[in-house]
């Protein structure tokens, strides 16, 4: 059972984990979630981008210049494989534990 490294990243976890949830978001609403710089997210979309994860779009609105993040149909994958092994790695040992903790 190995994580997904391109995923593994806090950064690009949080990443792929919020883009799940949506079609597409815009840059700046991804940027404002997850209370990180420009250059943070620039960086690690495009190496999500590169693992074929996230579809970068740019485009305007009216005169502005905008960029939207999308998971793409791997990406998707990707992140559900993703999410699966953490359940299998933790699920059965909390699943042992007895309900006071000990």
């Amino acid at each position: 059972m190995n994580l997904d490294p391109v995923i593994h990243a806090p950064a690009r976890l949080q990443i792929v984990s919020l883009l799940a949830a949506a079609t597409e978001a815009e840059f700046a609403f991804v940027r404002d979630n997850l209370q990180i710089s420009d250059s943070v997210l620039s960086k690690h979309a495009s190496a999500l981008e590169t693992a074929g994860y996230v579809e970068i779009r740019k485009g305007h609105v009216g005169k502005r210049p905008r960029t939207w993040l999308k998971l793409t149909p791997q990406g998707r994958q990707a992140f559900r494989e993703y999410v699966a092994t953490l359940q299998r790695i933790v699920g059965q040992p909390l699943a042992d534990l007895p309900r006071d903790g000990r």
